[in-house]
């Protein structure tokens, strides 16, 4: 296994006062204040943390998530502040919204798989009849999820996000407008690259009683790229071969052909070197494909080493 990919992480910063590990970040908290959220190269499919890393993995969410915050802090402001690290982001710690804002513009994935078994309805939007996969939505559709600390995200109604006061009337109605205005900005830079977003997903936190978007932002691990040549040729009848896509959804693909979706008495398939490089490979194409910007891989010998000293340099300018 390549020794430059980091699988878990377990400072103790200066002023730390908290440590989350997530499915794939851990976070840390200083002075109950600033965030330190560490992207590692774990990488998770069915809500299942997969059990080899993919090297430069961390890195490209870090700086895919950290460019696209920048892009998009006029339509709402964010929580990052600083990049102390290639694999670290620092900004200002939120109270998170219980709900994961999860757009399509496509009929591809879980809506889908949804669609294809019979449904019509997603999280209470209505689906008309006649739909293939690939057909892109005459409006984008707002299908939102909990977020849960453990297992599977469920699907989630308006309806029942208000009765379960995981969000207000007044903000669920701002938590949308952001959403779709977020996807539309995400759509058209797509584009501007070549490249068709189908869908994705925005969380966002509360500071000082008004909202800021949180987490990462358009990163191939929220978020479903295609090839717009591909796209729409195949849209247009002019192809037989799906649309070629360059996001993590192949990884789940890959997975379920070798028999695994996510169920607890499955066992996750043997992750070969080969198919390993090629994740990677995959996730450096994207960040260079959405960004126009060559990707520069840090080879330092020690992840954790220059991470920890990073960070640290960063803390003791801050204090």
């Amino acid at each position: 296994m390549d020794s430059r990919a980091i699988t878990s992480t377990d400072f103790s910063f200066p002023g730390q006062s908290g440590l989350y590990h997530g499915k794939v970040r851990d976070v840390y908290t200083i002075n109950n204040s600033l965030m330190l959220s560490v992207a590692t190269d774990r990488i998770s499919a069915f809500d299942v943390v997969l059990p080899k890393p993919i090297p430069f993995k961390g890195q490209v969410l870090n700086q895919t998530a950290a460019y696209f915050l920048d892009k998009t802090k006029d339509i709402v402001p964010n929580w990052l502040q600083a990049l102390p690290d290639p694999n670290v982001s620092a900004g200002v710690k939120a109270d998170p919204v219980k709900v994961e804002m999860v757009i399509r513009g496509v009929l591809v994935g879980h809506a889908w798989r949804e669609y294809s078994a019979g449904s019509r309805e997603l999280c209470g939007v209505p689906l008309p009849e006649g739909l293939k996969e690939f057909d892109a939505f005459s409006e984008p559709i707002i299908t939102p999820t909990s977020k849960a600390e453990t297992g599977h995200d469920e699907d989630l109604t308006e309806s029942e996000i208000i009765a379960q006061k995981l969000s207000t009337p007044k903000e669920w109605d701002q938590l949308k407008d952001y959403t779709y205005k977020l996807f539309a900005r995400g759509q058209q830079m797509a584009r501007d690259h070549g490249l068709v977003l189908a869908d994705t997903k925005y969380e966002f936190g509360v500071v000082g009683g008004k909202l800021i978007l949180i987490d990462e932002v358009h990163t191939p691990d929220s978020s479903r790229y295609y090839y717009a040549d591909s796209f729409d040729a195949f849209g247009a009848g002019n192809s037989n071969e799906q649309p070629k896509q360059l996001s993590k959804e192949f990884v789940r693909e890959w997975l379920m052909t070798n028999g695994f979706d996510g169920k607890s008495d499955q066992s996750v398939p043997e992750m070969t070197e080969d198919f390993i490089k090629l994740v990677s490979d995959r996730y450096i194409e994207l960040y260079e494909k959405v960004t126009g910007q060559k990707f520069v891989k840090d080879d330092s010998p020690d992840i954790l080493k220059r991470i920890e000293a990073n960070v640290t340099k960063y803390l003791k300018e801050q204090s």
